[in-house]
């Protein structure tokens, strides 16, 4: 369940360590590093450094020098984990979408109503993107220059998620509790209005608003469209 934004983020830093050792183990073929408990710690570092340097100055011009800098990597050492900016983009992806689809189910699975996981899946998404920023970011301008296979998969992704929302919303419909509306478009809107938070996140900032305000905000919105209303949740 989640309860606020600091305890959200609490958990999510404990789950970064488990989806860099998962993503450790998917690329084994090119991380030339057998212990896996040096490497996952590495992982990290390197992913929170490239999102660190992308929001600051665009990972078209952060230099594989820039990033060793950064994240305390000697070239020779850099070159364990990838080969070149490509593989860099990859292993960003891999780690984002891991992480994506395992908060959103891991929230979504604690409801017990459609209620609560449409709530959950909000607020997961939201405040993860606020986390994540620059890789939400990141990955929405980067997908269209990934190699085919990537750029696949990057748009299966968002699909997935999108289907989250859209299973959720369908079963309140078949359980009597949401309006029986389109499930796929009002899926579709959800994903758009999270998006608008993470890439125009300058607009928000000049409003005063933050994540949470923009999460319960966008619930009441869904809640009153569904007919659902926090005050008789089902």
């Amino acid at each position: 369940m989640i309860t606020d934004f600091e305890s959200f983020k609490q958990e999510l830093s404990l789950s970064k360590v488990e989806i860099c050792r998962e993503l450790y183990r998917q690329n084994r073929e090119t991380i030339r590093i057998k212990n896996e408990e040096v490497a996952v710690g590495n992982l990290v570092r390197l992913i929170d450094s490239t999102l660190r340097l992308t929001g600051l100055k665009g990972f078209e011009a952060m230099s594989l020098r820039d990033l060793c800098a950064d994240a305390g990597f000697s070239i020779g050492g850099l070159y364990a984990y990838i080969r070149n900016k490509q593989d860099l983009v990859i292993l960003i992806q891999g780690h984002g979408f891991l992480i994506t689809l395992r908060t959103l189910l891991t929230y979504t699975g604690q409801a017990t109503s459609p209620h609560k996981k449409l709530t959950n899946a909000i607020m997961a998404h939201v405040f993860l993107s606020e986390i994540m920023q620059p890789w939400f970011y990141f990955s929405f301008m980067e997908t269209k220059s990934l190699p085919a296979p990537q750029k696949r998969q990057a748009i299966a992704v968002e699909q997935k998620v999108e289907d989250i929302f859209h299973d959720v919303i369908v079963q309140g419909i078949e359980a009597g509790v949401f309006n029986d509306v389109n499930a796929r478009l009002l899926a579709s809107l959800c994903k758009a209005m999270m998006q608008d938070w993470y890439l125009k996140r300058s607009k928000y900032a000049r409003q005063g608003v933050d994540a949470t305000q923009y999460a319960r905000f966008l619930i009441g919105v869904v809640e009153s469209y569904l007919g659902i209303y926090p005050a008789n949740p089902q």
